[in-house]
């Protein structure tokens, strides 16, 4: 039997690629994407302190950076399903409860500040990156605390349910560190406990923590550690084994990437006034996001980062 040429076999391909998407596109829509249609409403969950990706302003509405991409995508979706109105649900979400309330259909797309790594993948599914952060940790200056190692035999905290408290905690085993670490309910909670004096340190995603220093009665007071723990992209979640909803997710980030919409987005959240106390947090874009909407992915590996 005679094989294909290289040429016959990639034109062939690209058929199949083209007829299975005017199929997938004639195809009734199933998983997340019928569940919507059916009730005529999506529900975003939100977080109400992960300034300024996800958090409650002065009016108590939910607004931030994420919130800003996950209706563009609701806008997708409203597309995708032909529908002339599509009511938007919003569900507060704690750190702890994100995972179980997508896994569990109580939301269908998580607006918030969460890691997407391969541990998550084996429970949600993540859209393509949409920030690229670092874990860093926070403490007084007053401590002269510079380095991980600073933190042998203190007290630390860290906010439950977050990939910071899990890499702390390795890093404490593998240093011997001895390091007391605690955890609180959200991220307010946590620099209290520094601002308080009952822990030296608060390791979190340092944007979050850029965010908390900024909105400080005393900024100056503050400092975040030079070198990073770990890469930390942030990434929408939504339940796995859904590829129709995740393709409308991910070409809506993709049109905001592509179009340049993103540059507008960015600049309103990190680089201008931002509610409720109009503060300025002045984060330039990193040359890790750059390299993200050069080359969209959703890759759960930080050395793609």
């Amino acid at each position: 039997m005679s094989r294909l040429g290289p040429w016959t076999a990639l034109l062939m391909f690209a058929i199949y690629v083209s007829f299975s998407a005017s199929v997938s596109a004639q195809s009734p829509p199933d998983g997340t994407l019928k569940k919507i249609k059916d009730t005529g409403a999506i529900t975003l969950g939100y977080r109400e302190f992960s300034v300024p990706f996800s958090y409650v302003d002065d009016k108590q509405q939910a607004v931030g950076y994420a919130m800003d991409l996950c209706y563009r995508i609701v806008d997708a979706v409203k597309t995708e399903l032909a529908l002339a109105k599509l009511e938007v649900k919003l569900v507060p979400l704690s750190s702890a409860m994100r995972i179980p309330s997508v896994t569990n259909g109580t939301v269908d797309l998580e607006c918030g500040s969460t890691t997407n790594n391969l541990e998550r993948q084996k429970q949600v599914a993540f859209t393509m990156t949409y920030f690229v952060t670092s874990n860093r940790f926070m403490s007084k200056k007053a401590s002269n605390i510079k380095t991980v190692d600073d933190l042998k035999g203190k007290t630390i905290v860290s906010t439950s349910g977050t990939s910071n408290i899990k890499q702390i905690t390795e890093i404490n085993a593998q240093k011997n560190l001895g390091m007391t670490i605690l955890t609180a309910k959200e991220h307010p909670e946590a620099f209290l406990m520094v601002e308080t004096d009952r822990a030296v340190a608060f390791v979190m995603d340092d944007i979050i923590l850029s965010s908390i220093v900024a909105s400080a009665k005393s900024p100056g007071d503050y400092q975040i550690s030079a070198d990073p723990l770990s890469v930390e992209p942030y990434s929408i979640m939504l339940r796995r084994d859904d590829p129709a909803f995740k393709r409308v997710a991910d070409n809506a980030l993709l049109g905001v990437f592509k179009s340049g919409d993103i540059h507008a987005i960015y600049d309103k959240w990190f680089l201008k006034p931002i509610p409720p106390r109009n503060i300025t947090l002045n984060v330039p874009m990193s040359p890790a996001f750059k390299k993200v909407l050069a080359q969209p992915t959703d890759s759960g590996d930080p050395s793609s980062y």
